[in-house]
């Protein structure tokens, strides 16, 4: 088979699609080294760093493609027009796979695109007005497009059911996966005391990982560590790593309100060498989103042996089983005990440590490309 790939996600500072994209291509392209790979980018600046970050994925089997022409410009303009995408990178491909949401018009062969989750659709407050108003514009006629919607888990999928019926048919569910030699315990002082000095982090502390937008309950999760921080004389601190999304304002302001400057540590984006050693070393690591396609932060965080705090929304139980601390997203009280449990339970962290480390090992990205394999044998039987 010829296989293109959408590479725009693997491209700048990657977000949950990007890593998704990157765990299923090197798996994918390891485990079937048979077929012909193809990365396709649309780019104008920074050519020559774009290529680097492209080159990790290459081999003998896999090229890139690139076109000179800006990705957002494209989008935008065969939105209302169907300029054909064949036009720029060919009719050779048997498959093309777009990783985020939109199919273009007028591509070769047979497509697939995922589709991560709906919440667009469940949560519209939370997304941002361009993103909206992009799936708004191209969502449909992007799974009318495509002869297959992979999606990230069981949730996702009657989501997508619920909104889209008609779609029913076309969907099939790939799980995420949990890279085992990028994710894992790390017991090394020297490398705790180098991101301590980096991030200004404490010795103790909860740890969240992820964007600061609202659907990530942060707020609801300052509040609850707030009453929280009450109980105890040296309580853990709170630690929210993660680039800046969107509507964060009121966050910074939740914790000025609550008089926590003192407790409440903000990092920005983290390095990706110290993702490992920033988990491992967490006292807990927490995540009450409220709505999720399929959730990775608390399953690396598994991995790298880290107790987990989830809610009990969207895909997270799904995810993460009985092997976290799960609470009500709306609840602070709620919230506010399940912190305490963890702070003052040394046995409850060490269970949950061991059981979340075991249920991490059984989702990895050779499985979830195995599963995205079996999405382009329907497409392309063998003979």
């Amino acid at each position: 088979m010829n296989i293109a790939f959408d590479a725009l996600p693997l491209l700048g500072k990657k977000t949950g699609i990007g890593f998704c994209e990157a765990g299923q291509v090197r798996a994918l392209t390891r485990l079937h080294p048979e077929h012909q790979y193809t990365l396709n980018y649309f780019a104008v600046k920074n050519l020559e760093e774009k290529k680097q970050e492209l080159k990790p994925y290459l081999d003998k089997h896999v090229r890139m493609k690139h076109v000179f022409c800006p990705p957002y410009g494209y989008r935008l303009v065969s939105g209302l027009i169907p300029v054909p995408y064949s036009l720029f990178f060919g009719k050779d491909n048997q498959i093309t796979h777009f990783f985020n949401y939109i199919v273009p018009p007028k591509v070769a062969g047979k497509t697939v695109v995922t589709v991560h989750d709906m919440v667009y659709k469940a949560y519209p407050e939370t997304v941002r007005a361009r993103t909206r108003h992009m799936l708004d514009l191209g969502l449909v006629q992007s799974m009318k497009r495509a002869d297959r919607i992979v999606t990230d888990s069981e949730f996702s999928k009657s989501e997508i059911i619920r909104y889209y019926p008609e779609f029913a048919s076309k969907i099939r569910v790939v799980p995420c996966g949990v890279d085992s030699e990028k994710f894992h315990p790390v017991h090394d002082e020297t490398a705790f005391r180098k991101i301590q000095e980096t991030y200004h982090l404490p010795d103790s502390y909860f740890l969240y990982l992820g964007t600061l937008e609202p659907r990530k309950n942060l707020e609801n999760l300052i509040s609850a560590y707030a009453e929280f921080a009450k109980l105890h004389e040296h309580p853990a601190k709170l630690v929210l790593a993660g680039a800046k999304g969107w509507l964060y304002d009121s966050i910074f302001q939740q914790v000025r309100r609550l008089h926590l400057e003192h407790q409440v540590i903000f990092t920005e984006y983290i390095q990706e060498q110290d993702l490992c050693t920033l988990m491992s070393y967490a006292l807990a690591f927490v995540f009450p989103s409220i709505y999720e396609g399929f959730g990775l932060p608390p399953l690396e965080a598994m991995a790298c042996g880290a107790p987990v705090l989830v809610s009990d929304a969207a895909s997270l139980p799904e995810v993460t089983g009985t092997d976290a601390v799960i609470v009500k997203p709306d609840s602070i009280p709620d919230m506010t005990n399940g912190l305490n449990r963890l702070f003052t339970d040394e046995n409850l962290r060490k269970s949950l440590s061991q059981k979340g480390f075991a249920r991490a090992k059984s989702f990895s990205w050779e499985k979830s490309a195995e599963l995205l394999y079996q999405v382009y044998q329907e497409l392309l039987p063998e003979e």
